[in-house]
């Protein structure tokens, strides 16, 4: 059993900075942010692999976020650099306890345990 719980969101002005931060409790394969912003699909926006660190970004958030893992606070953080109104979302971690060559890490149908979100909005 997985729990993830976030916070950190918050409503700032373009061009600002958030870091959101994710407590992850269990063992997991990988964690990942999503996001989804009102009549939108959920989207993949950054993933961490627990067993080396290994990153990847969606390309709309290349070189403007970075996600981190500390391992001594059992969290997974996402800092956001240069926000957009178009980053305006419901943003969510997610956990996927092992391996499945079906989904690729930007697809929600492959984590197994989801937080409740954090709100971002980003005014222009």
């Amino acid at each position: 059993q997985v729990q993830l719980v976030e916070s950190g969101g918050d409503s700032v002005q373009a061009g600002g900075s958030l870091r959101l931060s994710c407590v992850v409790s269990g063992s997991t394969y990988r964690v990942a942010w999503f996001r989804q912003a009102p009549g939108k699909e959920r989207e993949g926006v950054a993933v961490i692999y627990a067993g080396g660190g290994g990153t990847d970004y969606a390309d709309s958030v290349k070189d403007r976020f970075t996600i981190s893992l500390d391992i001594a606070k059992s969290t997974v953080d996402l800092r956001m650099n240069s926000l957009k109104p178009e980053d305006t979302a419901m943003y969510y971690c997610a956990a996927q306890v092992q391996y499945d060559i079906r989904y690729g890490w930007y697809m929600s149908e492959g984590y197994n345990y989801w937080g409740q979100g954090t709100q971002v909005t980003v005014s222009s």
